[in-house]
């Protein structure tokens, strides 16, 4: 029988679901590699802490920018560049001697997918242009998320139990090749958008000011002592800098952050679920992995089978959440979150279809 190409749609949709599979596996593969991690890198839990939050905290730092940067010289490009640099963090993750060059190869790769992420939405926006089309391939792509989320835990003890901790970033290298062979073979569908559109510099640098030192109080405000003058001089900054942050998102041309999304109730109720259910899911993650293995000596493979039960239910409602949005005729409801994330301002497309009609 020969053998026939994929089509267009089928191409972004493969290499897309793969890029993602990637994040999202490194958000949890971590957490069963906590105890080997401290003892091999004499890590305290604060240092743990770090290792987790360094990898999301660029990454949500990042992120829109991630996007508005796809948006300015193309999402293919950006997208393979976040593929190759998450790469190379990947290699520097699995090499480190030491627990900041840990940390300091956690924050690149928060980068790589602070870059993949919008701009694999980007790519499936232009490829999908109908609602339906595209909520269904937005349905899939987070579908295989939600396995990565699953299978982290277990696949990611399985690699300790055999290879050791440092092999669960080895295993994202051979990934990534395909991921960029696939990438490759992507039509850039999605254009730059026009000269005039500026990145909103000011508005990222607060940003990070705000998102690091709030989670660094969260991290190291108890070991250092709540009423200590840096905790103190840290929390003062961090508020400012939030204040300044709202205040220039207010008043940019083009912001990192449209303030206006949030005149939309279905929009802030969205986010609000995001943010409590992530803060409740990823601080169980971190807990009960150290309890595990720590204080009931499990190892690395018991404790990812032990994740099982509420990764599992996490992967089903990945897969479900798209049936159930279109049988209740909801698809059209999710755009301004995706359109969101893929760019922080319509006129930012043109042609590329980041922005649905």
């Amino acid at each position: 029988m020969p053998w026939t190409p994929l089509n267009p749609q089928r191409r972004v949709l493969n290499a897309t679901s793969l890029s993602y599979v990637i994040v999202i596996l490194d958000t949890s593969i971590v957490n069963v590699a906590l105890e080997p991690i401290a003892a091999s890198l004499g890590a305290s839990v604060a240092g743990l802490q770090w290792v987790v939050t360094a990898y999301t905290l660029a990454f949500a730092s990042l992120l829109l920018s991630g996007g508005a940067l796809g948006d300015r010289i193309g999402a293919k490009p950006t997208y393979i560049a976040g593929l190759l640099i998450f790469a190379l963090a990947s290699a520097l993750c699995a090499l480190a001697p030491s627990l900041p060059v840990l940390i300091a190869a956690r924050v690149l790769q928060g980068i790589g997918a602070a870059l993949l992420v919008p701009c694999a939405l980007a790519l499936i926006t232009a490829a999908y242009p109908t609602p339906d089309g595209r909520a269904r391939a937005i349905g899939i792509w987070a579908g295989f998320g939600g396995i990565a989320m699953a299978a982290g835990p277990l696949v990611g003890g399985l690699l300790i139990h055999l290879l050791g901790w440092r092999s669960i970033f080895f295993v994202n290298l051979p990934i990534v090749l395909v991921g960029t062979w696939l990438a490759s073979r992507i039509e850039a569908v999605a254009p730059p958008a026009p000269a005039s559109r500026r990145l909103d510099a000011l508005g990222q640098v607060l940003v990070i000011v705000a998102l690091a030192l709030s989670v660094a109080l969260l991290i190291e405000g108890e070991r250092l002592g709540w009423q200590n003058a840096w905790v103190r001089m840290g929390t003062c900054t961090a508020v400012a800098a939030w204040v300044l942050f709202l205040r220039v998102e207010s008043r940019t041309r083009d912001p990192l952050m449209p303030l206006r999304l949030f005149r939309s109730s279905a929009f802030c109720a969205a986010t609000v679920v995001s943010l409590v259910s992530a803060l409740v899911f990823y601080g169980l993650f971190f807990l009960l992995s150290l309890y595990f293995q720590t204080l009931r000596g499990w190892p690395p493979l018991r404790t990812g089978c032990a994740f099982l039960p509420l990764t599992a239910c996490v992967t089903a409602g990945s897969f479900w959440s798209g049936t159930l949005t279109r049988s209740a005729s909801m698809a059209a409801s999710t755009i301004p979150e995706i359109d969101f994330m893929v760019s922080p301002d319509r006129r930012s497309c043109g042609r590329s279809g980041c922005w649905a009609a």
